[in-house]
């Protein structure tokens, strides 16, 4: 707590009082604010002495530094954990058909679409998030198409660990790893710096529906009755 100036006080004890400070470590600011006096006064009182050494005084700012980071950051953690269950609480079970319109949006968003140019009425979905390929898995069950149906491959680097790639998606998916077919390697280029790297990298899974042409256009025709939905209630 900063002494209010004392115009008693004896000069001689506030220069003491500096000094004593000062061999504590602190700056000529701390001291000054400390005294009540001026920062020209401590310069004079205490330049005798050696500079204190920073490193304990920023290593102290620095736990103080992380001890409030932590802080924070546990806060942060909580809120977002709030705000998920929240969410999650709000959407709760799904109905066939708010199952049907999600795996429509999923689709459209991600899976392989038909081009004027390159006519493909197939059903082909690739991801690299497993919660988004057992929502597409569930959605092709809802709609009667068996795993038999389903053609499997992983599509990853070629320095990552293929097998225990196909080792993990097989887990997601629910079936065995000899279901699958032969991985699509991507060829590594030197010039690129690569962030999906280590053992959370299991590349990205690829499930293609074989006979999907009338599926395909149900699921195109669906998406389009979502716009017009949209639209009219607007």
């Amino acid at each position: 707590m900063a002494h209010s100036p004392d115009h008693h006080t004896p000069p001689e004890s506030l220069r003491e009082r500096a000094v004593a400070l000062r061999l504590q470590g602190w700056s000529y600011d701390r001291i000054k604010e400390e005294l009540g006096c001026s920062k020209s006064s401590v310069s004079l009182w205490v330049r005798h002495l050696p500079r204190p050494d920073p490193g304990p005084a920023r290593e102290r700012a620095r736990a103080a530094s992380r001890r409030r980071w932590d802080r924070e950051s546990a806060l942060r953690d909580e809120e977002r954990r709030r705000a998920k269950a929240a969410g999650a609480a709000e959407v709760g079970s799904l109905s066939d058909r708010e199952l049907f319109i999600a795996g429509v949006a999923l689709y459209w968003a991600e899976g392989s679409k038909d081009k004027p140019h390159r006519r493909s009425e197939v059903l082909q979905f690739i991801n690299s998030d497993p919660q988004v390929i057992r929502l597409f898995l569930r959605w092709l069950e809802s709609l009667g198409v068996g795993r038999e149906r389903l053609t499997l491959r992983v599509s990853i680097h070629e320095t990552a660990d293929v097998r225990g790639a196909e080792r993990f998606w097989a887990g997601v998916a629910g079936v065995d790893v000899s279901v699958f077919s032969r991985a699509t390697l991507k060829r590594h280029n030197p010039r690129t710096v690569r962030k999906n790297t280590g053992d959370g990298y299991h590349g990205c899974l690829v499930v293609y529906v074989r006979q999907s042409a009338d599926l395909y256009r149900r699921m195109e025709g669906a998406w389009y009755g979502i716009v017009l939905g949209v639209d009219s209630a607007s």
